[in-house]
């Protein structure tokens, strides 16, 4: 089994940039696919970003395109999400999960471990 421990959630303003981290241990890392979700109060939990055990295909959900980058390094086993531009609709608890496999997926159902998740909070 791995183990995600994620950090760097805070309070930001509108506008503002965060970068999230994802640390991994446990299963090889370097084999897994990757992703970030996040769920607001009262809502479910939604895609964000997921990422290829190479790094080389990545997907984003519409709401977060062309403002959010998410990348890995797999000899430090870490997964990150750079977040910028942000916006009050992007304040949530945000999870890393992590795949068998490393093909990329927009579904919380094919991820077998998750984070503990990390607040960040966009005030307007």
């Amino acid at each position: 089994q791995v183990q995600l421990v994620e950090s760097g959630g805070e309070l930001v303003q509108a506008g503002g940039s965060l970068r999230l981290s994802c640390a991994a241990s446990g299963r090889t890392f370097s084999y897994s696919g990757m992703g970030w979700f996040r769920q607001a109060p009262g809502k479910e939990r939604e895609f964000v970003a997921t990422i290829t055990w190479s790094g080389g295909s990545t997907a984003y959900a519409d709401s977060v395109k062309g403002r959010f980058t998410i990348s890995r390094d797999n000899p430090k086993n870490t997964m990150y999400l750079q977040m910028n531009d942000l916006k009050p609709d992007d304040t949530a608890v945000y999870y890393c999960a992590a795949r068998r496999g490393g093909s990329a997926s927009t579904f919380p159902s094919s991820y077998d471990a998750w984070g503990q998740g990390t607040q960040v909070t966009v005030s307007s």
